[in-house]
């Protein structure tokens, strides 16, 4: 019998979080046909391990158990160990986490799963502890007493009984669709979704929810945004402006470096997991833009700009792409080689006067409520404001921009000091589908704070497109990492970069990244559609096979993926209405009508699709070659969710290169009998199928827009 798993492969590895676990006596393998093959040959489990690089509690249970040579022993002789980058295979992580959460009632990382030789679920969880600790089993002593159960007939049998209905009731939930309503939800289900939010607001504290952690939620926050846009409910812009507040001022946000952790692990934001995501910090700013455009308030601004400043420092590859993920944990400014989490971001006072002078050190720290003891180990604080701009002019006496100014030079002082801290790790991988999201978000930046940001998006766009995309076989690659690429794309990567692609033309007028949206989108009604389900799968029709073909229709950490696409379709269907992506979209939505009627905070995302289907598109087709940089100054200011900001040559003859750069036999509605007139950059703005006259003055566009 060959045995060709019988070494820890993971030094073949690209990620760094498999990298992370070469040098563990076990023989850790990468999820392939090698590994698979071992157990079905061994007839023995599958222990699959599920984390991420900037993992906490995956590095702990690696120290306490996968470092033991004990455990490792018991791992290599009765179990085939495989060791999975979930930010490389959200496909595989999808399957087993929704098993724990059917079994368990809860989820997270690292996922531990017990599988049979052919990828069946028979015991799951998460951590496990080296030792029995608060009802949890220790590790080792579970791992012998599987492999007895495994090797008793009578056992084995209940085992696989087990992983057999375990199957089922994941393929029930991830991969059965329910006979389609008849109709797709109305404009009343974002109504319907904002009294969820309101009912579940915090409105001590801010965000969702009466204990901690707390999550950023953006998808719920651009919904009571976009409520109060529709309705001019008070209620609704409270909420959004109390969470958008509590995160911008707590410990979520880097109130040095600006940009965002993960989550607070309290009620009060005050206390982060330190960990920074691409993810996070793509979709944060786009809702504090909102918030910028619906209330003027200035702050909200400034954190998108900070959070893009940081992005563009610390998660950018030096050809574009953006980078996945920094570590929560870095080394201590001891040197003593120690890592803890949130070394690199904390401050005494005694840390904070060794660089600033008085006043400053003491404005610094009373705005930031640097105290003795501080808020979190070893007597350090995270950043929070504590203190007003008003009530430390009155303390200091000085007027209110001088603090302004004070505070805003020690930050820079902090930064640079703080610089030259032992960095966080980074995770270095470059993902299609994470990209997509921050090309979008420094668009949306493009289009609201500074045209100037649409180089990052362009760059990364383009740098995607080169290392990811295949211009021949027409197929997106999931992943990029020192000149590797890897995976198949998954449905996320699809409808995230085609959005980023598109919101990237929308800031530009650059035909190419139309032309390569609609690329993406006929992959994902070619690959991902399927037409007898009425839904749109998580993964590709000639990918892998796994034990059931999951969707993925909740919003979580990202958007629904299967939400983006169908918004997306609605888009770009009036682009190429023959491609049948509105009637894709429409379907989609009256497939999960009653899933997203029941429980539309679940599922944010689709229901901001379903509104926008029954609202019906708001549409702005500017003809021009080149506008005029007050329209621009006009867009920025106004509020327009969901809208579709159309460029296009100023005359039809001009529009013939575009065509076929598109693949277009005709001009698509957007653009037809719409050209400029009399050679003035003109707009039309169009809603439900009516369209304003042709204007030449884009505020009398907009107006008749806001018409009753």
């Amino acid at each position: 019998m060959s045995n060709p798993t019988g070494r820890n492969r993971l030094d073949e590895e690209q990620s760094p979080y498999l990298r992370q676990h070469a040098d563990n006596p076990v023989d850790w393998q990468p999820w392939d046909d090698a590994a698979l093959e071992a157990a079905r040959e061994r007839d023995v489990p599958i222990f699959l391990s599920i984390g991420y690089s900037a993992c906490h509690w995956c590095h702990v249970m690696a120290d306490e158990s996968f470092e033991d040579e004990a455990v490792a022993e018991l791992l290599n002789e009765n179990f085939v160990p495989v060791k999975v980058d979930r930010e490389e295979r959200p496909d595989l992580d999808r399957v087993y986490q929704t098993i724990c959460q059917l079994v368990s009632g809860r989820g997270g990382w690292p996922l531990s799963v017990w599988l049979t030789p052919e990828g069946k679920p028979f015991y799951v969880g998460t951590y496990f502890p080296p030792e029995p600790q608060q009802g949890a089993p220790g590790f080792q002593q579970l791992l012998t007493d599987i492999t007895n159960s495994w090797n008793d007939p009578e056992q084995r049998s209940e085992m696989e009984n087990r992983a057999d209905q375990w199957t089922n009731a994941l393929t029930n939930e991830l991969e059965e669709t329910p006979e389609p309503a008849t109709e797709a939800p109305d404009i009343d289900v974002l109504g319907t979704a904002a009294q969820a939010a309101l009912r579940g607001a915090d409105r001590e504290f801010g965000g969702f929810g009466g204990d901690g952690p707390k999550f950023p939620q953006p998808g719920r926050v651009e919904m009571l945004l976009r409520t109060y846009d529709h309705s001019g409910r008070g209620e609704a812009l409270n909420v959004a402006t109390e969470t958008l507040d509590a995160m911008a001022d707590g410990g979520l946000y880097d109130h040095v470096g600006g940009g965002f952790h993960r989550y607070t692990v309290d009620r009060k934001w005050t206390v982060p997991h330190f960990e920074k995501m691409l993810y996070d910090n793509a979709e944060l700013p786009k809702v504090f833009l909102s918030a910028y455009q619906l209330t003027g308030e200035s702050r909200y601004a400034q954190v998108a700009q900070e959070t893009f400043a940081f992005v563009e420092r610390e998660l950018t590859h030096p050809d574009g792409g953006f980078y996945s993920t920094l570590d929560a944990q870095s080394e201590s400014p001891g040197g003593d080689g120690e890592r803890e989490e949130g070394a690199f971001y904390v401050w005494t006072p005694d840390q904070v006067r060794e660089v600033l002078c008085e006043p400053d050190a003491g404005l610094v720290c009373d705005r930031y409520g640097i105290k003795a003891g501080g808020n979190f180990e070893h007597g350090t604080t995270v950043l929070n404001v504590a203190t007003s701009v008003d009530n430390l002019a009155d303390t200091y006496d000085f007027d209110t921009e001088e603090v302004h100014q004070r505070l805003m030079d020690a930050r820079v002082e902090l930064f640079e000091v703080r610089e030259g801290r032992p960095h966080p790790p980074r995770d270095e991988k470059v993902l299609a589908g994470w990209n997509g999201l921050m090309i979008s978000a420094f668009a949306r930046g493009a289009r609201v704070l500074d045209p100037a940001l649409t180089a990052q998006a362009e760059a990364a766009l383009s740098f995607v497109r080169e290392q990811l995309w295949d211009a021949d076989a027409g197929r997106l690659a999931r992943r990029y990492k020192d000149g590797d690429v890897k995976g198949d794309g998954y449905l996320e990567d699809y409808a995230f970069l085609a959005r980023g692609a598109f919101d990237c033309y929308q800031a530009t007028g650059d035909v190419d990244q139309l032309a390569f949206a609609l690329d993406l989108a006929r992959v994902i009604e070619e690959e991902f559609w399927d037409e007898d389900r009425g839904t749109l799968y998580f993964t590709p029709q000639s990918g892998e096979t796994l034990v059931t073909r999951p969707q993925e229709l909740h919003d979580s950490s990202t958007p629904s993926s299967i939400g983006v696409a169908t918004d997306l379709l609605l888009d770009l269907d009036h682009f190429a209405p023959d491609a049948g992506f509105g009637d894709v979209a429409d379907t989609v939505l009256k497939t999960h009508a009653d899933r997203i009627r029941g429980s539309p905070l679940e599922h944010v995302s689709l229901a901001l699709a379903a509104e926008k289907h029954a609202r019906g598109t708001v549409e702005l087709t500017l003809a021009a070659d080149e506008l005029p940089e007050e329209w621009w100054d006009v867009l920025a200011s106004r509020f327009l969710p969901g809208a579709v900001v159309s460029q296009r040559p100023p005359t039809d003859d001009d529009l013939d290169e575009w065509l076929d750069i598109l693949d277009l036999d005709d001009v698509p509605p957007i653009w037809a009998g719409r050209e400029s007139q009399d050679g003035d950059p003109t707009v039309y703005a169009c809603e439900a199928f009516t369209c304003s006259p042709p204007e030449t003055d884009i505020r009398q566009a907009l107006d008749w827009l806001e018409q009753d």
